[in-house]
């Protein structure tokens, strides 16, 4: 920090990212998506079953990236355009970015959740499966805030932030509808398929602040 300047992001982000907060984070992903595995061996389910609290979880991502957006208080819009023009970095610019990612986000996940409920097999299994959903929410808020406190350190990419969670949300809905399309039963293949969502939800996590952070190197014009 230098003149009572903010710290650079590159600084604040490599403290924040190898801080005891970050480091929570990710047990705190790796403990919601074990204990998701547990209970579908417990519960005997289905691959097809796991992709329920998982399509909860991406929802959740999607909220809380809404909600990021909006606690902006510096930010860039470079390469980010509506109708042809530069999104003006306002309070207004930042506020229909969000809300046309909400829109946006929310309209794929319906369709989404449509073709779920006519291709994936349904459990009755209510409670384990609340459980799970609780446990990711607590996760996800967990990364929310940490994200939330990166970003005031810094001026990141509305744009980049706004896109950075597909990034995040399709390899790991391809990996289980493709798993849940197989047939996969609860066993072995159970494992080896929360093995692998867990792998892909801490890299997508690791990839979309990585993102946000290399895009918040953008200095304020004037």
């Amino acid at each position: 920090m230098q003149n009572g300047e903010p710290m650079s992001v590159r600084e604040s982000a490599a403290a924040a990212d190898l801080g005891p907060p970050m480091k929570t984070t990710y047990w705190g992903l790796i403990a919601a998506n074990a204990l998701s595995v547990a209970l579908a061996l417990w519960n005997d389910w289905s691959i097809g079953a796991l992709v329920w609290p998982f399509w909860f979880q991406s929802v959740v991502i999607g909220a809380f990236n809404v909600r990021r957006m909006l606690l902006l208080r510096q930010f860039s819009t470079k390469g980010l355009t509506s109708n042809g023009k530069r999104v003006p970095e306002t309070e207004a610019g930042k506020r229909s970015t969000a809300w046309f990612f909400a829109l946006h986000y929310g309209v794929f996940h319906l369709f989404f959740v449509i073709a779920l409920l006519m291709a994936v097999p349904r459990t009755d299994e209510f409670l384990p499966l609340l459980v799970c959903c609780v446990a990711l929410l607590i996760a996800q808020w967990q990364a929310h805030r940490d994200e939330v406190t990166i970003d005031a350190r810094g001026r990141p990419n509305l744009g980049v932030m706004m896109f950075a969670p597909y990034a995040r949300v399709f390899p790991m809905g391809i990996l289980l509808v493709c798993a849940s399309a197989a047939g996969a039963q609860a066993g072995m293949m159970t494992l080896v398929i929360g093995a692998l969502k867990t792998l892909t939800d801490l890299a997508g996590h690791a990839i979309e602040q990585y993102l946000v952070a290399q895009s918040g190197r953008d200095k304020k014009p004037g």
